[in-house]
C-alpha cells in the first residue's frame, strides 16, 4: 500500500490495525512530507524493528522527475514527472519578487479541447491521484528548501481541468494545507477552470478561501464554442452566473483569464464585447498574449494590438493586467515539454 498521499489520520487507522501505536504515524508523516524520506530505514528516530515491520506493509511511492529545464533567468523550472503506469504530467516552478509559486498538474493529458492548447493533443489519459497531484508541490519543496526557501502558492492551472478531477484536487489541496506537509494557506491557492459549473458551484459550498479563475478566452459564444468546445456545455451566460455566485459567497474576487490570439479574439470590438459581459462584477481580466503551439498554427498579436485592447477594457473600468511572461524560453506552456517527449517515444 502506497501511502504517499495519505493523511496523518489515514496512516494512523492503517497503522492501528497492524498494533503500531497511533504516536507513530505523526514521525512517519513528517519524515515523508518534510524530510523527503522515500524508505522506512531513513527514519532513524522510529525502533529498528519497526522500519523492518513497515516495509512488510506499506511502500512510499513518489513520482520520478525525467525531465527538468532551466529558464535562462533563473527564474522558471520546469519538471516533468513520471508516475508509476508510465503516464507523465508537468509542473512549474516560478520565482516571483513576491515568492515562490508552484503550476500543478490534475490530469495526465486533457480531454477539453481547448484549440490554443498544447495539454489537449493527445486526449486524457486519466485523472491523478491525491498523492500525485501533492507530490509535485512537495518535490518542489524539498528543492526549495536546500535554500532555505518555500512554496508560497500554487496555483492549480496545469494540464487537466482540475473540476473533472474534484475530489482528488481537493484531497490533495487539503493535504498540503496540513502543518505536517508544506502547510499552504488556502489564501496562497489560485484553481483554474474552463468553467465547469457543477464544479464552481460546488467549490463554493467548500467554505475555504481558494481563488477562483476562470479561461474565458472570448466574450461571446459563437467565438467561444469555435476555441473551447466546453461552451457548448456550458454556455457563457451559466458561467459567469456561477462565477458571480462563487464571489458573493466567498468575498473573492474572480479573475477571468484571457488569451490574445491574433487575428481571432483580439480587436477592440472584442475588448468592448468582453467589458460589457463582465460589467458589475466582482472580478478582473489577466490578458495571456498565446504562448504559440506548432501544431495549433494559433499566434500573438503584436504589442500595439495587446496594449489596445487592454486600454478598451480599462477605459470601460475592468481591471485588465498584462500577464508576466515566464520560461518561454524552456516551453513553459502546459502540456508542451510532455508532448515533446512523447512524439519523441520517449
Amino acid at each position: 500500500m502506497n501511502i504517499f498521499g495519505w493523511t496523518k489520520e489515514q496512516l494512523a487507522e492503517a497503522l492501528k490495525d497492524h498494533g503500531i501505536p497511533r504516536f507513530r504515524a505523526d514521525q512517519i508523516i513528517r519524515w515523508m512530507y518534510q524530510r523527503g524520506a522515500v524508505s522506512f530505514d531513513a527514519m532513524d528516530n522510529l525502533p529498528k524493528s519497526l522500519r523492518t515491520q513497515l516495509p512488510q506493509h506499506f511502500s512510499i511511492d513518489r513520482p520520478k522527475v525525467v525531465s527538468r529545464l532551466h529558464s535562462a533567468d533563473g527564474a522558471t523550472i520546469k519538471l516533468l514527472y513520471e508516475f508509476a503506469d508510465g503516464q507523465t504530467a508537468e509542473t512549474v516552478l516560478m520565482r516571483h519578487p513576491y515568492g515562490n509559486s508552484v503550476c500543478v498538474s490534475t490530469q495526465a493529458g486533457c480531454r477539453m479541447g481547448c484549440a490554443f492548447c498544447a495539454s489537449t493533443l493527445h486526449g486524457l489519459q486519466r485523472n491523478l491521484t491525491v498523492g500525485e497531484i501533492a507530490a509535485q508541490a512537495i518535490g518542489i519543496a524539498d528543492f526549495l528548501r536546500q535554500e532555505g526557501a518555500r512554496v508560497d502558492t500554487i496555483v492549480v492551472m496545469g494540464s487537466g481541468e482540475p473540476l473533472e478531477n474534484y475530489d482528488n484536487v481537493m484531497a490533495a489541496l487539503r493535504l498540503l494545507h496540513e502543518e505536517y506537509t508544506i502547510g499552504l494557506s488556502y489564501r496562497g491557492v489560485t484553481l483554474s477552470t474552463s468553467g465547469i459549473v457543477p464544479g464552481i458551484e460546488r467549490l463554493a459550498e467548500e467554505g475555504i478561501p481558494i481563488s477562483l479563475s476562470i479561461s474565458l478566452h472570448a466574450p461571446t459564444d459563437a467565438l467561444r464554442n469555435e476555441i473551447m468546445p466546453v461552451n457548448r456545455m456550458y454556455p457563457l451566460a451559466d458561467v459567469l452566473r456561477a462565477a458571480r455566485a462563487y464571489a458573493e459567497r466567498t468575498k473573492r474576487r474572480v479573475t477571468y483569464e484571457y488569451i490574445l490570439i491574433r487575428d481571432l479574439n483580439d480587436s477592440v470590438r472584442e475588448a468592448e464585447q468582453l467589458a460589457k459581459l463582465l460589467r458589475r462584477q466582482l472580478a478582473s481580466v489577466n490578458l495571456i498574449p498565446i504562448n504559440p503551439v506548432a501544431e495549433r498554427n494559433l499566434f500573438r498579436p503584436s504589442k500595439e494590438t495587446i496594449r489596445r485592447f487592454q486600454k478598451a477594457l480599462e477605459e470601460r473600468h475592468i481591471t485588465a493586467t498584462l500577464r508576466r511572461e515566464m520560461g518561454t524560453d524552456i516551453q513553459a506552456a502546459c502540456g508542451q515539454l510532455r508532448n515533446r517527449l512523447m512524439e519523441a517515444g520517449l
